[in-house]
């Protein structure tokens, strides 16, 4: 999977880096290299699948929609 990173440099080398299609998925590293290894390790976990039966309210309902 290929996604485009928004990566905005700081003073010192490293950096912020954005993943415009995920929302909050956010990271930053002293340097460019580990900016980049920290956002692979972020879009990681925001895409790990939730566990059936988490913490959800007795009430809640999984409903799978297609895109």
């Amino acid at each position: 999977m290929k996604l485009k990173t928004v990566l905005e440099k700081s003073e010192d080398g490293g950096g912020t880096l954005f993943v415009p299609s995920l929302p909050g998925c956010i990271s930053e590293g002293d340097s460019r290299e580990q900016a980049l290894a920290n956002i692979r390790e972020a879009i990681e976990l925001y895409l790990e699948p939730v566990e059936d039966g988490s913490d959800f309210a007795p009430t809640a309902e999984i409903v799978e929609v297609t895109i």
